[in-house]
């Protein structure tokens, strides 16, 4: 795992999950041999990137497509033309 210079000075949250997300958090630490901590970290780091991805994603159709008004068509070709750029 890589862990940068904010791990030094942690700050401690306090969240609120249902009683059945709890139980699903502490089974999977467990199978994976984590702390609670370690495993909602990991789950926002993971969450963080997917939205910058979003973001940039739609950053590029923006640019890719003028004018103010997007049908689906249109996003579902950007999106396609964008996953294939990336692939190469």
């Amino acid at each position: 795992m890589c862990y940068n210079s904010d791990m030094a000075t942690p700050r401690t949250v306090s969240i609120s999950l249902p009683p059945s997300l709890a139980r699903e958090v502490d089974q999977i630490a467990r199978k994976e041999g984590r702390t609670r901590s370690e495993l909602l970290r990991e789950a926002f780091r993971q969450y963080a990137a997917r939205l910058d991805r979003w973001e940039r994603l739609l950053a590029g159709i923006r640019r890719a497509t003028p004018g103010p008004k997007l049908t689906e068509d249109d996003v579902a070709r950007t999106v396609k033309a964008y996953r294939r750029q990336r692939a190469r």
